[in-house]
């Protein structure tokens, strides 16, 4: 798993779920306007655990998932916390960004 990733590296966030919807839709949707917002264009998407896309640079996890996620994608910064809904994480993510921060494996 990577530890850190350069802010100019990411291109693509992918938000992870057990069948790659539900949740996972409602935090990336949530995450594309913070973003959106910063005036930043990075791609995210939402996608089922066990089929993280190569080119994902930061994998976004429920904490019960964070274990596979890692597995799943040893290449990306893996991020794992307790709620898609309302996460601060989203807009700590997004300034993190803007500013040209690295941002870190939770």
């Amino acid at each position: 798993m990577a530890e850190t990733v350069k802010a100019e590296d990411v291109k693509k966030i992918v938000f992870v779920c057990e069948a790659g919807m539900g949740s996972s839709l409602i935090g990336a949707n949530q995450l594309k306007r913070k973003l959106k917002a910063a005036g930043l264009n990075v791609k995210v998407v939402h996608s089922p655990v066990h089929s993280v896309p190569d080119d994902a640079d930061i994998v976004i996890a429920h904490a019960g998932l964070a274990k596979r996620a890692r597995e799943a994608a040893e290449h990306a910064v893996v991020i794992a916390f307790q709620n898609f809904v309302n996460n601060p994480v989203y807009g700590e993510i997004a300034t993190k960004l803007k500013e040209g921060k690295e941002i870190s494996a939770r």
